[in-house]
């Protein structure tokens, strides 16, 4: 089994729009295990029960957004070594920054496609 069939992905969007055009883009490049969570407190509280490989987060959610998200999971010894890509549409340095600081491991701006959503993946996990 290749890493495209075991690789556990969790998207995590307010929009289900948004969420659509993530798991739509994984689909297309043949990431079919992954789960969705419309807010980032439930995706936290999710990971403790069904733990994944890799999060795809938006930045801009209520409550706890992206950046909060990321700290929570960068800050739990169960899920510390987690990928962690934020979406944005505005990524801008300021977010940039403290994201970075948070132990990111990569972003990827709004909108996207499958292939630039791909090598943002391949980045963190390796080759699919």
């Amino acid at each position: 089994m290749g890493l495209k069939e075991s690789l556990r992905v969790m998207v995590v969007d307010d929009m289900a729009t948004s969420r659509g055009l993530i798991t739509q883009a994984l689909d297309d490049i043949g990431v079919k295990n992954y789960i969705t969570e419309n807010d980032g407190q439930k995706a936290l509280d999710r990971l403790s029960t069904n733990p994944v490989h890799l999060i795809l987060s938006d930045y801009n959610m209520p409550g706890l957004d992206g950046l909060g998200l990321l700290k929570a999971v960068r800050t739990s010894p169960q899920t510390q070594k987690v990928g962690f890509i934020l979406v944005t549409g505005r990524p801008t340095p300021e977010i940039v920054n403290e994201a970075k600081r948070l132990g990111l491991n990569n972003m990827i701006k709004k909108p996207f496609t499958s292939a630039s959503m791909k090598q943002c993946i391949e980045s963190v996990v390796g080759r699919l």
